[in-house]
């Protein structure tokens, strides 16, 4: 498919006066990281990631058609998060409007009220961008969906994966679940730099209701966005040797995956995550997001794997907080673990328990 196989050219805004539509919407948790982009927001690399299932975007977004007597012209929104105004907001949701309004120009129709929340604290390094435009794509697509009712479910999710990736590249992995592949490469059938795509091969029963334990070890927005970090890859030195380093994980964590091979698994999710943080503390300029918290539960996971040679594993977003990843029937010995011996060094204790979840839902409205 093509960006022009997404554009909606013909549509009558005056059978749908108003409205409302919700989605809740995972955020997900990259095994191998995507970390630089060009334009349009595609990447440079090949991803995959797990779909969560705790964490999650709550979003409504209320429309009604414009009073054309009034002559306004471009968007018109309101934005509430967490039951505050959010004006402050406003650009990132206009720029994202502007990107996408050529693929489904009836957002100059309406007049819309966006209101959502999260179920984890907000620029953490817990993706809650991905979440967050996952869910008000999934919305906009639910109201194309009401113009135009032939639309199918597969070209429903994969242009709501498109239009996420044009507000923040990694919310195209939030559509579906429980592994979401995004970016061309050769082993992976149907990939695509334009939209997410489910893993397409069968997963080994060694990954099924993997778990992922969130230690929230800085609960602050981050003092780098992922935007600007992004942006730092171009002219980094070891851009080039990163982008095939993940290519490469990519063919190697697509065999584990049906192979069932906890090991290698761990030995490629714990490297692309140190990667990914070598990559921000070797650009210009340079900086780091992680925190000591986050170095001491790295070597304590480290420990406690030497030991008991559990399958135990950490994963980073860009971000202080560690990803805790390990099989079903390890659950109980890895959280004793966690309780007993990592929680310290969470901020004021916080943690989310978490598993690989299977996508987005749309919600009834009352």
């Amino acid at each position: 498919m093509t960006e022009t196989d997404f554009i909606l050219y013909e549509f009558d805004a005056s059978k749908l006066t108003e409205g409302s539509v919700t989605w809740k919407t995972p955020s997900n948790i990259a095994l191998v990281k995507y970390w630089g982009k060009q334009d349009p927001q595609t990447p440079k690399n090949t991803s995959i990631s797990f779909t969560l299932d705790a964490c999650f975007t709550l979003t409504t977004l209320d429309y009604k058609l414009k009073n054309r007597q009034s002559g306004e012209t471009g968007f018109n929104f309101e934005i509430y998060f967490e039951g505050e105004k959010k004006d402050d907001f406003k650009p990132k949701i206009n720029k994202f409007f502007e990107r996408i309004a050529q693929y489904v120009p009836f957002l100059n129709e309406y007049d819309f009220v966006i209101k959502s929340r999260n179920s984890f604290p907000h620029s953490s390094g817990i993706a809650s961008s991905a979440s967050g435009m996952s869910a008000l794509a999934l919305c906009i697509v639910s109201i194309e969906k009401q113009l135009n009712p032939e639309m199918k479910d597969e070209y429903f999710n994969k242009k709501a994966s498109f239009l996420a990736r044009l507000g923040s590249g990694s919310a195209c992995r939030s559509i579906e679940g429980e592994l979401i592949v995004w970016g061309n490469h050769s082993i992976i059938e149907g990939s695509s730099n334009l939209f997410g795509v489910k893993f397409p091969y069968k997963i080994h029963k060694n990954f099924k209701n993997y778990h992922d334990t969130i230690l929230l070890v800085d609960e602050g927005e981050k003092k780098v966005s992922s935007t600007v970090g992004h942006k730092l890859m171009h002219n980094h030195p070891f851009a080039k040797q990163r982008f095939s380093q993940a290519n490469d994980n990519i063919s190697k964590i697509t065999e584990t995956l049906q192979n069932g091979d906890l090991k290698q698994f761990i030995a490629i999710v714990e490297s692309e995550a140190l990667s990914l943080h070598a990559m921000m503390m070797t650009s210009n300029p340079y900086f780091i997001l992680m925190k000591p918290n986050t170095l001491k539960i790295i070597n304590k996971i480290w420990e406690f794997r030497a030991k008991t040679n559990s399958n135990i594993c950490f994963t980073l977003d860009a971000g202080a907080n560690v990803h805790i990843l390990f099989p079903e029937n390890e659950k109980e010995s890895v959280n004793n673990f966690i309780i007993n011996e990592l929680i310290q060094f969470c901020q004021e204790n916080h943690y989310i328990c978490d598993r690989i979840g299977f996508g987005a839902k749309q919600l009834s409205n009352i």
